[in-house]
């Protein structure tokens, strides 16, 4: 079995960061971290903010909701509210085979 190299995970991301992962302005971000109360990214005493995973994963189900699924910000807000543990489940296996997919893309670029 050939080594399989550890996937590396930060504890924290900065803004820029954010930003480039999701292709996002900084005021989308700031906007989503004013109306949603599951996005808690930390703030040093500069206001730099730095998010934990756990906020990216929130601010994925958010971006996904809005963005792909077209809810509005209330329905957002109420689906989060009511179904926050299955819409988590959701987008793990979402996760799962979007990775799934980009390796076998890989595997049939090298046939």
């Amino acid at each position: 079995m050939p080594y399989k190299e550890r996937e590396i995970s930060k504890m924290y991301y900065t803004m820029g960061e954010v930003t480039a992962m999701f292709g996002v302005n900084h005021s989308l971000i700031r906007f989503y971290e004013k109306e949603f109360d599951v996005l808690q990214p930390k703030k040093n005493k500069k206001g730099n903010r730095y998010f934990t995973p756990e906020d990216l994963e929130n601010f994925k189900i958010i971006f996904h909701l809005i963005n792909d699924k077209g809810y509005t910000l209330q329905g957002a807000k109420d689906h989060l509210k009511n179904n926050m543990g299955d819409t988590r489940d959701n987008q793990r296996v979402i996760d799962s085979l979007e990775n799934l997919k980009k390796f076998l893309l890989e595997v049939r670029d090298e046939l």
